[in-house]
């Protein structure tokens, strides 16, 4: 049965899950000084697991089956990608740096929405993925003196989001949220594992309270994101996810006592700027398909 449409519902738990998003990614930031990333993603999907498992509550192995295993395995991978990348990225970028480049994932949506989906995309389109683009430069500055090779790592965390959230809707209406969430869990936690012994430590006890703390927050963001898609269409969805940004800003600079600089600022409204019109024609798209439906 296809998600009963709630476009309220779903920009409400859009932009909740912004806000859990920047906590959890501050507080990543500031455990990467003390802590492997390795390590502090491991006990971040720990308790994805856990909260996974309790939003699941399963009666039966049963209740934690899934009809696209591929799909769902390959999300897991996506994500436990997107979240890796980007601690490596944010330990030595600003918050809004890290923040603003990941922002080029609903251009990478389109771009990828080709092959994965079978859409066309048109020239208007593709102009706002090329501003996109250029927002992205600025923010970076390659071949400038401040620029940050760390800044690729949040390049490639953000293609793996856009797969994951092409991935997302694809599962929407077939797999419940929490099915969905519990498998991105296992996945992750299992390459993780893999990883741990190369550069695990033991660590304090309130690095374990503030990774816990971590996983909690993201966790619960990503199930607010897969039950939004499961109310709202991806392109409705996606210019409130950039209140992402203001969040950044906010904890920024009460933890590190950062601000963003003008060009970051710049490059930050060329890519919402894009990210905006390119809902905007996904939203006339698919008014128009609808129509020729009927």
């Amino acid at each position: 049965m296809p998600p009963r449409e709630d476009p309220i519902r779903g920009i409400v738990l859009a932009v909740g899950a912004t806000m859990q998003f920047a906590i959890a990614d501050t507080t990543a930031k500031f455990l990467s000084t003390s802590l492997p990333i390795v390590e502090i993603a491991w006990i971040r999907y720990v308790i994805f697991v856990v909260v996974g498992l309790a939003l699941v509550r399963p009666a039966s192995v049963a209740a934690l089956r899934t009809r696209d295993p591929g799909w769902q395995v390959l999300r897991g991978f996506c994500v436990v990608g997107s979240s890796v990348l980007f601690v490596y990225g944010i330990r030595s970028m600003t918050m809004a740096q890290a923040t603003t480049i990941s922002f080029l994932s609903p251009l990478v949506v389109t771009v990828l929405s080709i092959p994965l989906l079978g859409e066309v995309v048109g020239v208007r389109r593709w102009a706002a993925v090329a501003a996109g683009m250029v927002g992205m430069l600025i923010v970076v500055r390659p071949g400038a003196g401040s620029f940050d090779p760390a800044a690729l790592f949040g390049v490639a965390s953000s293609c793996c989001w856009a797969i994951a959230l092409i991935i997302t809707r694809k599962l929407a209406g077939r797999d419940t949220p929490g099915v969905t969430v519990l498998w991105s869990a296992s996945v992750g936690t299992a390459v993780l594992t893999v990883l741990l012994p190369f550069e695990a430590v033991w660590p304090e006890w309130w690095q374990i309270g503030l990774a816990g703390l971590l996983g909690v927050l993201s966790a619960g963001g990503q199930f607010m994101v897969v039950l939004a898609h499961q109310h709202a269409t991806a392109s409705m969805l996606a210019p409130f996810f950039y209140v992402q940004l203001l969040w950044v800003i906010v904890s920024g600079w009460l933890v590190f006592g950062n601000l963003p600089d003008r060009w970051t600022l710049v490059g930050a409204g060329v890519i919402v700027s894009s990210g905006l019109y390119t809902a905007h024609r996904e939203r006339i798209r698919r008014r128009a398909a609808l129509r020729a439906g009927t």
